[in-house]
């Protein structure tokens, strides 16, 4: 071993088999219990939701949403991103997100949004590192966590004049 800091991580997607790895992430992860819509919208948006694993170890996962957007054109929305706090700082993070920005490059998308809890000063930082923006605030968007608002957090892309 011995390489330095060469991280080896794998990204695998997310499907029926693997699907209690994303559960346990999200359980140890977040101070909330997500809905079967929110796995089912992870399965269905393919390439957007992704299991991040370091030497075979599942330490981290984004799950986004595929959406329609008014007047035409998709954007995607990231559910949840997270890293085991063990594994935080060494790259995992931006290469989840970084895959997911190169399939909204490759498959046209308009836009990516998130929501981020207002006092949540690491995820601004690290999502407008990758050119994302505060776009809006959200009163009372969380229900039994303080503070309950939060900031929508988004980036739009170059749509190619062949889309318009």
């Amino acid at each position: 071993m011995g390489a330095g800091r060469e991280v080896s991580v794998s990204l695998d997607g997310v499907r029926d088999k693997n699907l209690m790895q994303l559960k346990k992430l999200n359980t140890v992860l977040f101070p909330v219990r997500y809905s079967d819509k929110y796995y089912a919208d992870a399965i269905a948006s393919g390439e957007f939701t992704k299991l991040a694993y370091y030497s075979d170890i599942c330490v981290g996962a984004i799950a986004c949403r595929l959406e329609k957007k008014e007047g035409g054109g998709m954007r995607i929305y990231i559910m949840t991103l997270g890293v085991l706090a063990p594994y935080r700082g060494i790259g995992i993070g931006s290469k989840l997100l970084n895959h997911v920005l190169d399939m909204c490059s490759k498959q046209n998308m308009c836009e990516i949004y998130l929501h981020v809890q207002t006092n949540n000063e690491d995820a601004i930082k690290f999502y407008k590192k990758f050119g994302f923006n505060i776009t809006d605030t959200i009163q009372n968007y969380y229900i039994n966590i303080e503070p309950s608002d939060c900031y929508v957090v988004s980036k739009s892309f170059a749509q190619s004049e062949a889309n318009k």
